[in-house]
């Protein structure tokens, strides 16, 4: 049984008493205040410790340099709010007066890379602590800190050290009959707030929950597992016997020691993947499409499990971020610098000893590994898709509209993911049909070549709203595609660099028969003159500002007048969206007036020798136009309607 920590039995003779080796007398201050970045890890720093002397622990037993009976490593936390204390207990290695003077008050020495250099050929050390100072910060939130310990050695003897927040501190001989180490914090009048359980419950589920030896904190109560084990029927017909257990005092384990991505993926099941995922994002109701299992250690280490979940067609904020562990130590979410940007849509873990953080683990250091492990991961992700592509191309399709986007953002900001993407990314068209970029090349190519021997892509944003434009390419016998996610111009613009016998056109930036530039020989129904004539009626029905005025030879089964875009205006339009701070500045809207001569009210118009009555047909065809692509509100919109009741009438 350990005795009360706040009244250690302390022997008379005082083994040492002395300054922490540093190099200023401020260098608690400097602890407290620059080198963590948030006071809230010192839990993370303390655990991780308590876990590296069980595993150095593990490690002597499995090289035969320790023989006793290591018993159950558990570490406990314990809150005691009336003593004002909060105490992290290991039954790890421990440690002698000698060795708390050598990695206590020497600070620049980390023991956790000493001991991993000593026994890195002997065995798997599995060691978290790589920084020498984690200990320190435990006086951000301390007034005073004791250690207690007792070392693995045979003939050890017990040790108590003390610190107050100052250079100087004292260590005691203590009698000790249990293996490991204490630390107890007395907590400041500034961090009380790490009194409340509740509060230091959630610390250890954010930072410890997946770390490898049991953490308790506190008792909880449950029905025996044989109990919750059954199916509800059985538990039903148990209570309606009247033999429902008794529910029995047990360790509350606030944290996982084995979870998914420290096993092999042939140790798992589907299942298991899913219930994992749920632990990763408990409030999540929608199962990951698939997963990929990352498992690296040579020319780094790297393990850990990333999911697809259902992205969707738009951006959003992904509050459920991938998370980076070292060691099965949780760091942080902010992860950009190793996974790239496009892979931020993806969720879960990734754990890297390899990873160069500073002191705090705060952020990440410059490094050659970094780039190589984004790489990596990269690649992995892209092999997965490619793997599911191939072993089930109608369920990979049934999948896509769930996964385009993070493809098509990979495919414009990762330039060896586009080459990988090549052979897995689909083209989908208006009929619903699914084409990689090579086949859908092979399609179109007889059809939608044009005099610049280019394979002319024609694609719409909304089949609804440009319902018309597509009916007209389609009976001209052209192919029409569907791209409706918010990076779409972006990667028309990277295809059509990566390709130089593709371009892009939408389907209504320009008119059907201008769609694949061709070398045609039409009749006009009016003359030139004609249209001249006819041109500044047609001006006076819109903004000059806004419109320019054009004559074609379309067919007589195509509206009288229609509009288009420029696909070149509309490609600045997109790029201004999209880019920060509206650097290409604000584009005014511009479109283009079809006028299509051989459209018989056109004719009709052209003979109509009522001025007045000329220019209300002219404008009822011109607002026809505006109507069909939501450009015609306000006055203009009430205008048209009482027009067109005027006209019927």
């Amino acid at each position: 049984m350990a005795h009360d920590l706040n009244t250690p039995r302390i022997m008379e003779n005082t083994i040492a008493k002395g300054k922490i080796h540093v190099q200023t007398e401020n260098i608690f201050p400097i602890i407290k205040k620059f080198l963590y970045s948030d006071h809230e890890i010192f839990l993370r720093e303390l655990v991780a410790n308590a876990v590296d002397a069980s595993q150095k622990l593990k490690t002597l037993a499995a090289v035969g340099e320790f023989n006793g009976d290591i018993g159950r490593l558990l570490i406990e936390v314990d809150v005691n709010k009336d003593k004002k204390t909060i105490t992290i207990k290991d039954r790890g290695i421990g440690m002698t007066s000698d060795e708390v003077i050598k990695y206590i008050a020497q600070i620049a020495i980390s023991g956790a890379e000493e001991f991993v250099s000593k026994y890195k050929e002997k065995a798997d050390s599995q060691i978290i602590g790589k920084f020498g100072l984690g200990f320190f910060s435990a006086f951000m939130v301390s007034k005073k800190v004791e250690i207690f310990s007792l070392s693995h050695k045979e003939g050890s003897k017990g040790v108590r050290w003390e610190c107050d927040g100052n250079p100087e501190y004292i260590m005691e001989e203590v009698e000790r009959s249990e293996r490991g180490t204490e630390i107890v914090l007395h907590v400041a009048e500034d961090s009380e707030e790490f009194l409340e359980k509740s509060r230091i419950d959630d610390l250890l589920k954010k930072y410890c929950r997946f770390l490898p030896i049991e953490i308790k904190s506190g008792t909880t109560k449950n029905y025996p597992k044989e109990y919750l084990d059954k199916t509800w029927e059985e538990k039903q017909a148990i209570e309606k016997e009247g033999k429902k257990p008794e529910m029995i005092e047990e360790d509350n384990i606030i944290n996982n020691p084995h979870p998914a991505w420290i096993k092999k993926p042939s140790e798992l099941k589907d299942e298991d993947y899913d219930k994992f995922y749920s632990e990763l994002y408990p409030g999540s109701f929608d199962k990951p499409l698939f997963h990929i299992h990352i498992n690296v250690d040579f020319p780094f280490n790297l393990t850990g499990i990333l999911f697809f979940p259902k992205i969707g067609r738009t951006f959003e904020p992904n509050k459920e971020k991938i998370q980076l562990y070292c060691r099965q130590v949780f760091v942080t979410e902010a992860v950009e610098n190793i996974v790239p940007d496009f892979l931020m849509l993806l969720r879960g873990v990734i754990d890297s000893p390899d990873i160069p953080l500073n002191v705090s683990r705060s952020y990440l250091q410059a490094d050659g590994n970094v780039k190589k492990i984004s790489a990596h991961i990269t690649k992995k992700v892209a092999d997965k898709l490619e793997e599911l592509f191939k072993k089930d191309r109608a369920e990979f399709e049934k999948k896509w509209e769930d996964i385009k986007l993070f493809v098509h953002f990979g495919m414009v900001s990762d330039e060896k993911f586009l080459e990988r993407a090549q052979k897995f990314a689909l083209l989908k068209n208006t009929e619903g049909s699914f084409f990689t970029l090579e086949e859908y090349k092979e399609k179109i190519k007889a059809t939608q070549t044009n005099n610049d021997k280019k394979i002319v892509h024609i694609y719409a944003t909304n089949k609804d709203e440009q319902h018309s434009y597509i009916a007209a390419a389609k009976e001209r016998g052209l192919d029409v595609l569907i791209f409706d996610t918010p990076i779409d111009s972006h990667l028309i613009n990277t295809l059509e660099r990566k390709f130089e016998d593709v371009s892009f056109v939408r389907v209504d930036g320009e008119t059907a028969d201008q769609l694949v530039k061709k070398e045609e020989n039409k009749v006009s129904k009016l003359t030139e003159d004609e249209k001249n004539a006819l041109r500044p009626v047609v001006e006076q029905s819109v903004e000059k500002d806004k419109f320019m005025v054009m004559f074609e030879d379309l067919s007589e089964t195509d509206p009288p007048m229609l509009i288009i875009k420029p696909e070149f205006m509309r490609r600045m339009k997109d790029m201004q969206a999209l880019s920060p701070g509206g650097q290409f500045g604000m584009m005014p809207e511009f479109y283009n007036l079809v006028v299509n001569v051989n459209n018989p009210l056109i004719g009709k118009i052209m003979n109509e020798k009522d001025a007045e009555k000329q220019k209300s047909l002219t404008k009822q065809a011109a607002d026809l136009a505006l109507l069909a692509q939501g450009l015609l509100k306000g006055q203009d919109l009430t205008n048209f309607v009482k027009r067109s009741v005027e006209l019927i009438n």
